[in-house]
This record gives C-alpha cells, structure tokens and sequence, in this order.
C-alpha cells in the first residue's frame, strides 16, 4: 500500500510538473500579413537554394569509366532513391519556415530532424536550423518546453552527429561573430531604453498624482476655509454688535444689556454648534470613538447642517442686531437636498453678515423663490454706513459662495442698487436635483 501511495504521488507530480511545462506562459501573437509574405519568400528563397545544393553535391557525387569505344562514361556515384529523398528532406527543412509563427516549436523539429536526416547536409540548412530555433524562443508560448528543446537539440548534435555539422566558409566567419554581437548590443540598448522609458513614464504618473494630491488638498482647504468663514464671520459680527450695544446701554438700561447679552450668547452658542459639525465632518474617521462628548451647551457634538428651513432663527439673530429684516417665500415649498440648503442657507447668511458690518442703518429683504426648476434668492439692502472695524472688505465671502454654488450649476450676482444699498442674487437649477 505505501509502495502503490508512493508511485501515486510520484505520477501525480510528474502531472503536475508536465502541466506547468505544457502550459503557455503567454499568447501566441499573432502575425500579420506583412509576416506571412516574409517568411514564404524566405522559404521559398532557402528552399532553392537547398535543392540547388544538394543537386550540386549529388553532381560532385558523379563517377567516370571508360567505355568500350574509349571514351567516358559517367554513373552516378548514389542512387536515385537517395537522391530524391535528399531533395525532399531539403525541401520539407526549408519550406516549413513559412509556418514558424504559427507552430514554433513544431517547425523547429521538423527542420532540425530533416536537417538532420542528411548524409551531408548542406550549408544552407545550418542556417534554416538557426531560424527556426530564433522562432522557437521568441514566439513559442511554451517558454519551459521551447527552452527545453533548444538545450536537447544542442545536446543531440554535438554528441552524436558531429559528422554532419556544416564546414563554415572562411568568408561567413567574420559575418557570424559580428552580426549576433551588433544583434544582442541593439537588444540590449532596446531594452535599456525601453526600461528608461518606463521609469520615465512611472516618474511622469508619480509627479502627476503627487500634483493631483496637492491640488486636491488645496480645494479642500479651501472648501474648509469658506465653511468657517461662513460659520465664523456671521455669528462673530452678530456677537460683536450685540456686546457693543450692552456695554452701551449697561448703565442707564440694564434689562435692554442682559437681552443683548443673552443675544450674544445665543450667537456664541449657535457658532460653537455649527463649529462641532464642521469639525466633525472633518475628523469623522476618528469621531466614532468620541461620538459621546458633549459641547459646552450640553448638545450631542454633532448637529444637523443648517437649510432654510433655519432662516427664520437666522433672521431673528440679525434682528436682534437692530436690522429690521423681511422674510419673504414665495412658490411651493419643495424638500432640497442637504448640500443645496446648506448652500442657499449660507447664501443669505453672508448677505445679511455684510448688511450688519457694511449698512448699519439699513433694512434687508430677504425673498426666497421656489420656482418649477430653480430655486431663485434675492438679499437686498436699503444701503447704510460701514461699521468701523469693518470699513473695508476683501469679498471672500462672496468668492467663496461662487465657488460653492458653481458645484451645484448655480450662479451668484452681487451688485450695487440703483437706488441705493446692495443687492445679492442667487440661482440653483433644481431639475437636476
């Protein structure tokens, strides 16, 4: 039983071995008609001049006797059955080279074999044998097996037919050493310059995705940039008009101070909220472990995204800074997906930001129009004076809510009233919404 097991796994890895050696390590590509046409006038040329070399040496094979009336007479020194078995041998070594693309490593035996099978084989046939073991190594899908033949047949010839090597021309000599030295220098320089091209291109993706990295990181700090800016820049001024009036009124009205100051804190708390959810989208990989904390207020860290379905909390804060403010809807009310509120959310809060630090004395407008394939939003302002801290603007805000509605199709107009303030149109197509 140990012996049967044995001979079992023996036969199993032979199997195996046989499988990786029989199977292809790639595919058999594929010649085209420009190939086809080379290689049977290459066969078609070698194989005349095989048959023309063998009947020469078959000439030279001629003996001579004197005849009766005492001239010469001529016999062939071999008879006429090896004669045409020479020619056919020639012939099937040479021809077969018009299929050495499609069976490489057939063609390569049957030459070799025929080659072979000659008393003495022309040189011309040597030179057959070279081509068709060239074919064999480089187009044969079989690597192991093509590799294996090669070595065989070299092993086959220099043991046991030495006999029937071709005697190589003196003028052939120089020709067979330099022509497989400049051949194996080009495909050494091909492959150099094709392993520097390759670094090259690799380098080229490398630089192209390390730009690609940075470029992506810098929209992103800039999307985090207007985000807090948003954030920051509307509850911050509502803070700092709400303080200054307190410390106004502090003395001679305390009850009008404490209701600016809970306004303040009111806004405090608002820009912490709206802080936590900008921060937690930015650290959501790590926010799973902490998801329980708490901000000061007691809230959960993260809250939802502010849409208009806020503007009314946004509006009663901007009047409590003294800004009379009309809100106004108009259309059928529809539900917009979070980025789109959020964009139109941010839009009117800049607006009135800037009316609050820019037009103090004024009143806004605030009209919010859901029309069939577009959501329209108008902030107008009567036109005031700037605060004095805020004398002078840089219109990031603005930038950054161009930048913010383009992802969307939509588009920001920004200009001064005829009649005086300043007016803050934006579109949001819907239908693709």
């Amino acid at each position: 039983m140990k012996i049967r097991a044995g001979v079992t796994r023996m036969a199993g890895g032979l199997r195996q071995q046989a499988g990786e050696v029989l199977r292809p390590t790639r595919p058999l590509p594929a010649p085209t008609l420009r190939m086809w046409y080379f290689d049977a006038a290459l066969a078609f040329v070698l194989a005349a001049i095989a048959v023309r070399s063998v009947e020469l040496q078959q000439q030279r094979g001629m003996v001579a006797f004197p005849s009766p009336d005492g001239g010469m007479v001529v016999y062939p020194a071999m008879s006429s059955g090896a004669s045409i078995s020479s020619l056919v041998l020639a012939m099937l070594a040479s021809a077969t080279l018009v299929l050495r693309r499609r069976y490489p490593l057939l063609v390569f035996w049957i030459v070799l074999v025929s080659t072979l099978r000659l008393d003495n084989a022309p040189t011309v046939l040597f030179f057959t044998v070279i081509i068709a073991a060239y074919t064999a190594a480089a187009y044969s899908p079989y690597r192991t097996a093509a590799i294996g033949s090669l070595m065989l047949a070299a092993v086959i010839v220099a043991s046991t037919l030495r006999s029937t090597l071709p005697q190589i021309p003196n003028a052939l000599g120089p020709f067979l050493i330099l022509l497989p030295i400049a051949w194996v220098a080009s495909t050494m320089r091909s492959w150099k310059q094709q392993a520097a091209d390759s670094l090259a291109r690799l380098r080229a993706v490398e630089a192209g995705q390390e730009r690609a990295t940075r470029e992506a990181v810098e929209l992103e700090r800039a999307r985090i940039a207007r985000e807090l800016h948003d954030v920051v820049t509307h509850n911050v001024s509502v803070m700092v008009v709400q303080a200054g009036a307190a410390r106004k009124v502090m003395d001679a009205e305390p009850e009008q101070a404490t209701q600016a100051l809970l306004a303040v804190e009111a806004s405090g708390r608002t820009a912490m909220a709206e802080l936590r959810q900008v921060m937690g989208l930015l650290t959501s990989a790590a926010s799973g472990a902490d998801g329980a904390d708490c901000g000061l207020d007691g809230e959960a860290k993260l809250t939802p995204q502010p849409d208009l379905d806020q503007l009314e909390a946004l509006v009663g804060r901007v009047r409590g800074t003294g800004v009379p403010v009309t809100l106004t809807f108009t259309g059928t009310p529809q539900p917009l997906p979070p980025g789109v509120g959020l964009a139109a959310y941010r839009v009117v809060q800049e607006a009135l930001t800037n009316t609050v630090k820019h037009a103090v004395g004024a009143s806004a407008q605030v009209t919010v129009d859901y029309e069939a394939q577009r959501l329209r939003l108008e902030i107008a302002d009567t036109g005031g004076v700037p605060r004095e801290p805020a004398a002078a603007g840089n219109r990031r805000g603005l930038i950054g809510l161009r930048e913010r509605l383009a992802v969307y199709g939509g588009s920001l107009e920004a200009a001064r009233r005829p009649t005086g303030g300043f007016r803050v149109t934006a579109v949001i197509p819907l239908e693709a919404q």
